[in-house]
Parts: structure tokens; C-alpha cells; sequence
């Protein structure tokens, strides 16, 4: 197996700065709008599932290996059956369009691009080198 060369760039400071500001930004706002993204989805999930039992409910008699389980205790009956779905008539199952972000993983994140912001405000050096941008890159 070939071993991979190292590269060696220089990229200017300021560029680098003003990635992780607009990478600090975009989490930042990603955070404030999960909430409402999530409540979207929420909505979207529970219109599908009920037009997922409204298509089992439609296509019982199309039932396969029906099972029955009535609960004595506290009255209920358990139905469960086996439907041969066309792809063409079942409903799309909504999905995420956005990555859920964790309130520890949140603030990791934002505690480590203000620190490398701030770090890389404080040097006099006009470019950032290799090592300094594989340690942020993650980020950008």
C-alpha cells in the first residue's frame, strides 16, 4: 500500500478566522431552529402514521397471518397482521432533513470554535500552518 505524502499549505489567518465565524454562526443557528424543524417533522411523522392506519384499516381484508392477543386484565385486544404493501399506494414515511443536535455535543462544539477563534485573533503570524488547520479543519 502507498503511504500518502504529507501536504504543506499556508492559508492566511483571516481566511481561516472567518471560516470558523460562519462555521460558528451556522451552528448557532442550526441550534436556535432545531426546535421548530423538530416540530415540523413531529407533525409530518403523526399525519403519516395515521394515514398509515388508515391504509392498514382499508387493506384488512388483504390480511395475512392475523394474530389476536385480548388482554383480560384491563380489556384490550391486540390485533396483528401481515399486509402485502404496493409500493405505489403506501404512504412515504416523512424523513429528517436536518441532523439533531445534542445540547453537550451543542455547546463542545461552540466552546472549541470561540476558543480557536480567539487563539487565532491573538497571533501575529499571517498564515496558519498545517497542523494549526488539521486541528480546526473539522469545523470549517
Amino acid at each position: 500500500m502507498a503511504r500518502a505524502k504529507a501536504i504543506n499549505v499556508k492559508i492566511p489567518t483571516v481566511r481561516v478566522i472567518a471560516g470558523l465565524e460562519q462555521a460558528l454562526a451556522t451552528l448557532e443557528a442550526d441550534y436556535a431552529s432545531q426546535e421548530a424543524k423538530e416540530a415540523q417533522y413531529e407533525i409530518a411523522r403523526k399525519a403519516w402514521q395515521k394515514a398509515v392506519s388508515e391504509f392498514a384499516v382499508a387493506n384488512i381484508l388483504k390480511a395475512e397471518n392475523f394474530r389476536t392477543n385480548y388482554r383480560s386484565w384491563n380489556k384490550t385486544l391486540n390485533i396483528d397482521y401481515d399486509l402485502v404493501v404496493d409500493e405505489a399506494s403506501f404512504p412515504v414515511e416523512p424523513e429528517k432533513d436536518f441532523e439533531t443536535i445534542h445540547i453537550s455535543t451543542y455547546r463542545e462544539s461552540k466552546k472549541e470554535i470561540s476558543n480557536a477563534i480567539r487563539l487565532l485573533k491573538m497571533t501575529d503570524e499571517e498564515v496558519v500552518n498545517t497542523s494549526t488547520y488539521n486541528a480546526v479543519a473539522q469545523y470549517l
